[in-house]
């Protein structure tokens, strides 16, 4: 681990050589850029104070990128890569210093075809859905952060969002078709993995190598509707929410399932249903919506709002901010003693669990359902329950209830990704890293099986098929 004194003096060095490139020094605007949502999470809060960049970069292409990574592997200067900063689990934040790269110059789709697109790491993901759009397609897999956030910060700490209720999560087979990544050497490669292999560097917080673009699968685009529907009793709403997710025949794009009080938190909406109602958020196909007004009335449901997406979106109005993780910031806006969970629900069984959880923890936890098709193609639920956080011991406490309840925890108060979503060291996210960053320059820290690399079993060519874009310069 270099020294504060070493780091700086690497800095210098590499600004004088390359004085060209987009560069922030001022100590605010290097705190502010080394910063995501992980103060949705206390833990993360208080383990990653005073966590920063010793300075910030942002490259306009893909040559500047290349000059600047060369320097850094020369100089063995840790490297950050940063997109929109909307993630949550401290991903961007450096542990060691160094820079904080800004990927956001790199924001061009490369190609758009017939159902696939091929876009820049830097890309917002609602420009890839503006393009598309006219085209008859549409994004398969999108969060809720979807204005701000960029593809390669989806790519490297993402998980699903709205569509997954039809496409699964971004790692389901289909939905991502290649990537290409640059190397962290002193001459940096370039190359294009295809899929599967590709995966090995989703959601690995760019740890394990540079991602440059991404190829995605879309979907064939609909007029989308946006519905709130509300309910006096948990169960009618989870009923409702389940007969729609669970009817083949219904286009839909979104589900969510929201026990009271979340909905209340929703200040810019509150006024067109009543206090303590639960709340299902839904997108359905225009052609498809007669069915929620037969099975609405069934459950004892009504209408709170109603609203075309395509307009909402213009005005910024969109229902789809009201899902996922945006719920938690919504949430946090009215009552910043709260955080979060995330957990899987049993995909044989997940209303039984849900309803199970509502009742036992009586609003300490609060659920907050998505309903979406997991990796094997199964209807099931993720939870993003909003949490009343008394202290650490209690909210490790809770989600060992949800385990000893057969609901999988992926901890969000961790900050590193084998803690969280993956849940075990993998030798293959670790030969990758060997392979693409052999100095481990890359957020360093962030990945648990880099330091026990020694003691795995590595591959030594993990990505055998991936080919090569540019020679050694």
């Amino acid at each position: 681990m270099m020294t504060d004194e070493q780091r700086q003096h690497a800095i210098a060095v590499i600004q004088q050589a390359l004085p060209a490139l987009e560069w922030t020094l001022q100590p605010a605007k290097i705190k502010r850029l080394s910063r995501d949502f992980h103060w949705f999470s206390p833990l993360l809060t208080e383990q990653l104070a005073g966590k920063q960049a010793d300075a910030v970069v942002r490259p306009r292409d893909e040559e500047e990128l290349r000059q600047l990574v060369c320097a850094c592997a020369q100089h063995q200067l840790p490297l950050t890569l940063r997109g929109s900063a909307t993630g949550n689990y401290g991903q961007l934040v450096p542990l060691e210093g160094g820079l904080l790269v800004d990927m956001t110059g790199l924001n061009q789709i490369v190609a758009l075809g017939n159902g696939t697109v091929r876009a820049q790491a830097g890309i917002r993901l609602a420009d890839i859905e503006t393009a598309a759009r006219p085209t008859g397609w549409e994004l398969r897999c999108m969060p809720s952060t979807y204005r701000l956030a960029s593809l390669g910060g989806l790519y490297g700490g993402g998980f699903g969002g709205i569509g997954s209720i039809n496409y699964g999560p971004l790692a389901a087979p289909g939905n991502v078709l290649s990537v290409k990544v640059m190397t962290v050497e002193p001459a940096p490669r370039v190359l294009t993995v295809p899929a599967p292999e590709a995966l090995l560097l989703h959601h690995a917080y760019g740890t394990n190598g540079i991602i440059l673009e991404v190829e995605l699968a879309l979907a064939p685009a609909h007029q989308w509707i946006e519905r709130l529907d509300v309910f006096d009793d948990f169960a009618d709403a989870l009923n409702y929410a389940n007969a729609c997710v669970r009817s083949p025949g219904l286009v839909k794009r979104q589900v969510a399932l929201l026990a009271t009080p979340i909905a209340d938190y929703f200040s810019h909406l509150n006024d067109r249903y009543h206090a303590g109602q639960h709340a299902v958020i839904s997108l359905i196909a225009e052609e498809s919506e007669g069915l929620c007004a037969s099975l609405l009335p069934r459950h004892r449901g009504s209408n709170a709002i109603r609203q075309a997406s395509d307009e909402a979106r213009t005005r910024n109005g969109s229902l789809m901010e009201y899902c996922w993780n945006h719920t938690t910031l919504h949430a946090l806006k009215v009552d910043n003693t709260l955080t979060y969970l995330q957990t899987a629900f049993d995909p044989l069984r997940y209303p039984q669990q849900i309803l199970q959880m509502e009742q036992h923890f009586a609003g300490e936890v609060m659920s907050h359902i998505e309903f979406l098709r997991d990796i094997e193609g199964n209807l099931t639920a993720s939870g993003l329950q909003l949490v009343r956080y008394t202290t650490p011991e209690r909210l490790n406490a809770i989600m060992q209830i949800f385990r000893d309840n057969d609901v999988k925890i992926n901890n969000p108060h961790v900050l590193q990704v084998e803690d969280g979503k993956q849940g075990v060291i993998r030798p293959d996210v670790v030969a990758v890293k060997q392979s693409l960053d052999p100095a481990g320059l890359l957020n360093p820290g962030k990945l648990r099986g880099w330091a026990l690399r020694d003691q795995l079993e590595l591959d030594g060519n993990p990505l055998a098929r991936a080919t090569r874009e540019s020679p050694t310069t």
